[in-house]
């Protein structure tokens, strides 16, 4: 029992690595083809049905591209696929959200001050959200709308934001941001795995049968492509703002993830524009610049930590402030955690708890017991550097406790 708890937060990092390179790839390929995209260039003597090229170099080699605008003559006999990349990215993504934020919903997901919600109403609110997410985006785009980009983009964006304020009025902050990006992503691979792909295949298969592929399949394609480029940078964001509580615990966290949308449309445009005409609008960087200042200037409202005094222990914590060693620890970890993890933090330069994790009160550290135990007792990342002097004994006293509590206990309180 005493070791699930490690064993747990390994198998957290291992999926957050899949997590992160499966999403390197994917964005990558997905800049790199819209570059592509926009670079082509119209010359003579284009084969039948190609709409332009591009010569690149790399890696001591050219490359000659050509790109058609609906499909050439015959099929290819080698075709690559690019999809493994999204689909990996959302699994390995919705792998987490289950591993962190619906295992350790207590901690995580819920917050009793906004909404009194089960473990299991919690989760269904998360997982049935992202659904209803992706079928009014898609009702959105097969509507008449479909033929009005700018508009369609607009309600994309009011629909961001009424889901950002949404979600901060039931999650925690750091679940509230969190899901905005999940939501977002969710949005991202369904446009692959529901229209993008699914469109590719109908041209393969009329160019197999010898039939003259309709060119209305790319351009749905290619709408919705570019959708996903422009909400890529923000999902990267939202899924990072978790290890800034200045982004996530701030009242007006909903309205930061708005700006950072705006900013994500700025950055890309400037981009686009730059590989389709050699030149980006400048303007950009100070509209991205003004947008990260209201961000910065929105975080320093109080975070939402609550009342020291109003806390109140669940049956779980509860497991943990009645085994033995508990009185102990109560009394290490105040002295050597809470100069920074502190509703009013006195160390030098932290100004808000790290993570938004108070250390202050017996509650506090119930509700915390396995991060203490993981961060400064198995390991020494805390305190950093061990600047409080945390001693050896005092380690083992965590560990102890925390090993006394958890044994003999339901398999759950290890990894919650």
């Amino acid at each position: 029992m005493n070791d699930i708890a490690i064993m747990w937060d390994w198998i957290g990092f291992a999926v957050r690595w899949v997590h992160v390179i499966t999403a390197m790839a994917w964005i990558g390929a997905s800049f790199y083809f819209i570059a592509l995209d926009l670079g082509l260039k119209k010359v003579p003597h284009l084969p039948v049905g190609a709409s332009g090229e591009e010569w690149q170099v790399h890696g001591g080699g050219f490359y000659h591209i050509q790109k058609y605008l609906v499909a050439p003559e015959n099929m290819p006999e080698h075709l690559i696929w690019h999809k493994w990349q999204s689909y990996s990215t959302w699994l390995s993504g919705a792998a987490l959200l289950m591993i962190v934020y619906w295992a350790g919903a207590e901690l995580y997901l819920i917050d009793p001050e906004k909404a009194a919600l089960g473990t299991f109403q919690a989760i269904l609110i998360s997982a049935g959200s992202l659904t209803v997410g992706w079928i009014i985006y898609d009702a959105l785009c097969k509507s008449r709308l479909g033929a009005q980009p700018t508009m369609l983009m607009v309600l994309l964006f009011v629909l961001l934001v009424v889901m950002a304020w949404g979600y901060d009025q039931i999650f925690t902050g750091r679940s509230a941001l969190l899901h905005l990006g999940a939501f977002t992503a969710t949005i991202m691979t369904a446009n692959v795995f529901f229209i993008i792909m699914p469109n590719q295949r109908i041209v393969v298969a009329d160019l197999k049968a010898g039939r003259t592929p309709d060119g209305k399949y790319g351009k749905i394609a290619k709408l919705r492509s570019t959708h996903n480029n422009y909400l890529t940078l923000p999902v990267i964001f939202l899924m990072l703002s978790n290890h800034y509580p200045l982004a996530f615990a701030s009242e007006y966290n909903w309205i930061i993830a708005a700006l950072v949308f705006l900013m994500g449309v700025t950055i890309r445009h400037y981009f686009n524009t730059m590989h389709s005409t050699g030149r980006g609008p400048h303007w950009t960087w100070l509209a991205t610049a003004l947008l990260f200042v209201a961000i910065m200037w929105l975080s320093t409202a109080p975070l939402r930590l609550g009342d020291p005094e109003a806390q109140v222990m669940s049956s779980v914590d509860h497991v943990f402030a009645d085994a033995a060693g508990f009185e102990e620890v109560s009394n290490i970890v105040p002295g050597r955690c809470s100069m920074c993890h502190n509703r009013e933090p006195y160390y030098e330069g932290i100004r808000h708890a790290p993570k938004a994790i108070v250390l202050e009160t017996p509650e506090d550290i119930a509700r915390a017991a396995r991060q203490i135990y993981l961060q400064a007792g198995v390991t020494h990342a805390m305190p950093p550097a061990n600047v409080s002097g945390m001693l050896d004994e005092e380690r083992r006293a965590i560990i102890t406790w925390y090993r006394d509590a958890t044994k003999d206990k339901p398999f759950y309180l290890s990894w919650r």
